[in-house]
């Protein structure tokens, strides 16, 4: 057995220990990820270097700038005029999201920076109207991976440029097929999830369910760690036509006087524009921008910095960058290269295919589905030499790649649970990992039977 193989039935004890109560995955991945680095002569140092610090700068960033918005009362206000656009009605709130999802996607906006703008919107609908937050968190997520493919997206013009490179040729409607059939897929799915949860979104909303954000108790164990509790605050925000804004869950220092609130929304919303400006025309890293918004914001407001700091997920963090550095580990010592042997066929150029999506969908569910799809384009060609179609390939694969983005062990994972309500953390981590390893053995097969032969 090499070195590789053990990585990855460490990896695979890591999942099963989960099943045990007040076993910590975040704790637990740092010493497995030492014990098989030491085994594989990777020093502590170079180690290190696989810790994702531009994740553990995004969610610091975003949790403290929205931190701010609700210490403002700011997102109240805005959860309200959300829920004016839909006229209260409950059925419209997680089509909204997918809507606003596809549309800063499709526009160009970075996967990472679209889900730290609709992480923190979506799962404060779910809190404020008793929404199920698994059923926002995969509506709003479909509507951004509904986007990931139009012609002018990130993901959507670098696939046809990888494409290029390596030497395969498409006519120029293969960046519209991409993109009808991510579209569709993304409202297919999204009308089964409505469906399901159809009991949770008749009739109408006239009055919010104040968020619990204050309140660190979510248990522990097998899941996230319990977040530190929050001070809570005085009610803060005027109303609206629809809805009355509940109390901010966040305190500033009791002694300071506050800017009015008018004030403070319309400097809250100018710095979410600046956000996305930045993130979406100037491709400026949305993490350091947010966290500087935040800290400026902080100090112009004179906000408490415990509270804000008390916010940050730290569990979630832990949690994350345990398992990514493990993950960076398991590339450096060839265990994908090792999966990726192991399941390919010799002499089937279809069941090849379908084989690499496997291989792009196990590796995506860890790792960034860009840098997966760049690397499992480079198999195609022969494929395609061999008759497979390349449109369809390229479908089926891109497809793979993303659907299993919808997991807590990524940054996607890791924003949507550090917006959700501390109580609500432990339960939604257990859904979306269970939804996302589903997504792994059901996703390849299902790409590859309905679009390999477009």
């Amino acid at each position: 057995m090499t070195i590789a193989d053990v990585s990855i039935a460490v990896l695979a004890l890591l999942f099963v220990g989960t099943l045990v109560p007040r076993f910590s995955l975040g704790l637990a991945a740092f010493p497995a990820a030492f014990l098989v680095a030491t085994a594989a002569g990777v020093s502590p140092k170079e180690l290190t270097g696989f810790f994702p610090s531009d994740f553990f700068v995004l969610i610091v960033g975003v949790t403290a700038l929205f931190a701010v918005a609700q210490a403002t009362g700011t997102m109240d206000w805005i959860l309200a005029q959300m829920l004016k656009l839909v006229r209260g009605r409950l059925a419209f709130v997680p089509l909204l999201t997918f809507v606003l999802g596809f549309a800063i996607t499709a526009i160009g906006t970075l996967p990472a920076a679209a889900v730290a703008i609709m992480a923190p919107i979506a799962m404060g609908l779910a809190a404020r109207y008793t929404l199920p937050p698994l059923l926002m968190a995969l509506v709003t997520m479909n509507g951004i991976l509904a986007g990931l493919f139009s012609p002018i997206a990130v993901f959507g013009v670098s696939t046809m440029q990888l494409y290029k490179r390596v030497g395969v040729e498409v006519t120029s409607s293969a960046a519209l097929i991409l993109m009808i059939a991510s579209l569709g897929l993304g409202l297919l799915l999204c009308s089964l999830y409505l469906a399901i949860g159809w009991r949770h979104l008749r009739g109408t909303a006239s009055e919010p369910h104040p968020p619990n954000h204050s309140i660190g108790a979510e248990g522990s164990g097998n899941g996230v760690p319990s977040a530190p509790p929050a001070t809570p605050a005085p009610p803060h925000g005027g109303g609206t036509a629809v809805l009355t804004p509940a109390a901010a869950t966040q305190t500033r220092n009791p002694t300071e006087t506050a800017l009015p609130s008018s004030t403070e929304r319309a400097v809250m919303l100018g710095a979410f524009v600046v956000l996305i400006a930045g993130a979406v025309g100037f491709k400026i890293d949305i993490g350091y921008l947010a966290l500087t918004l935040a800290a400026v914001l902080q100090l112009l407001f004179r906000i408490e910095p415990a509270s804000i700091i008390s916010r940050i997920p730290w569990g979630i963090i832990l949690l994350i960058g345990g398992l990514l550095t493990y993950v960076g580990l398991m590339e450096h010592i060839g265990a994908f290269t090792r999966i990726s042997e192991l399941v390919t066929v010799h002499g089937s150029p279809t069941l090849t295919l379908l084989a690499i999506c496997y291989i792009a969908g196990i590796t995506s569910f860890f790792a960034s589905s860009l840098a997966v799809l760049a690397t499992t384009i480079a198999l195609l060609p022969p494929l395609i030499a061999a008759g497979i179609s390349p449109v369809g390939a390229i479908v089926a694969l891109a497809l793979s790649c993303v659907l299993v983005d919808i997991n807590p062990l990524g940054p996607t994972g890791g924003l949507i649970l550090g917006a959700a309500a501390p109580e609500h953390r432990t339960a939604l981590f257990r859904q979306l990992l269970t939804y996302g390893l589903g997504a792994v053995v059901i996703a390849p097969p299902l790409m590859w039977a309905a679009f390999s032969w477009i």
